[in-house]
């Protein structure tokens, strides 16, 4: 199998480092991955950790191409690798991969770039999902439209056949975390050991329909335990629904038609195409470790193939 191995694909996230095995035709060889993440390294740390991991793949005397995308590539990372300001095409991503000088001579390492908006009214960057929709580019090439991507920081970005025209973040999975461990509502939601349905739809319902101010929702979910008897279930889900159906009520408010493309890990992107349903929208699901991997082939492909390569060595 070492002898197939023609490249290697690479999702560094801030917790979690992911490494695919790839063939010339794009099949997946062999795959595994650690927790270490970008997020826990020093710059001098990110080779080793790397090596680790691939070692095995490793053969020959000629260099092994590395395609890295992710935190890696940020400012705290291995490599910062600038951002590409929007609107942007999609391929520009891939033709903008940097170089990393390495100790190994046997790897040859490629850094995406992530996105950026210098807009000092609405500023905004995206690092890591670009090669998600990259990947949705490669799958869908006609479509056009808002893409959500779902996580600590959500990201909402407008498509249009493979160009990104716009992109705006929420901090609603850091809000979620920050209110149920840190504020007092921890006395509320913690202790749930299961999901409340009932709850979420209360509290998607909550943040999407009623005239509502946020800082005043939040509250109530403390007062109902005091009053009508402690639902730690029900209060995490309500809590969940409320920063969920907020994010996408304001978003869905300022680009109300067409259908409204998901892309995130199953459970996340679960709760938030049922916040859709809830409000009565039109959402699809799609994978993003899938996208990710279909990023990263696509802009692989973009370098070796077609790209003025604009790498610079360090």
């Amino acid at each position: 199998m070492m002898g197939q191995v023609s490249w290697i694909a690479v999702d560094w996230g801030t917790s979690r480092l992911r490494v695919w095995a790839m063939s010339s035709l794009g099949q997946v060889l062999d795959n595994t991955e650690s927790d270490q993440g970008a997020g826990s390294l020093q710059s001098s740390e990110f080779e080793p950790a790397l090596l680790a991991l691939i070692d095995p793949w490793l053969c020959g005397e000629a260099s092994m191409p590395v395609l890295i995308c992710g935190m890696a590539g940020s400012r705290q990372g291995w490599l910062e690798a600038p951002y590409i300001s929007l609107p942007a095409k999609l391929s520009d991503v891939a033709c903008r991969a940097v170089s990393v000088q390495t100790g190994d001579e046997r790897l040859s390492v490629s850094i995406l770039p992530g996105l950026c908006q210098r807009d000092p009214s609405s500023p905004d960057v995206i690092r890591g999902e670009e090669t998600q929709l990259l990947g949705l580019a490669n799958a869908m090439p006609n479509f056009s439209g808002q893409v959500c991507l779902p996580g600590t920081h959500s990201k909402w970005v407008e498509l249009d056949q493979g160009k990104i025209l716009s992109s705006k973040t929420y901090m609603t999975g850091e809000l979620y975390k920050l209110l149920s461990t840190q504020s007092i509502l921890r006395h509320s939601v913690g202790g749930s050991t299961s999901w409340s349905e009932t709850g979420f739809a209360e509290g998607v319902r909550k943040g999407s329909f009623d005239n509502h101010s946020f800082a005043a929702d939040l509250f109530p979910i403390r007062a109902h335990g005091l009053l009508f008897g402690a639902d730690a279930d029900r209060a995490a889900a309500y809590l969940s629904g409320l920063v969920i159906g907020t994010e996408i009520s304001a978003e869905l408010g300022t680009n109300p038609l067409g259908k409204t493309i998901i892309i995130g890990a199953q459970k996340l992107a679960d709760h938030y195409r049922t916040a859709f349903g809830i409000v009565g929208a039109d959402a699809e699901l799609i994978d993003a470790g899938e996208l990710t991997l279909l990023g990263l082939s696509t802009a692989h492909k973009l370098t070796e193939q077609t790209c003025d390569k604009l790498r610079d060595p360090v």
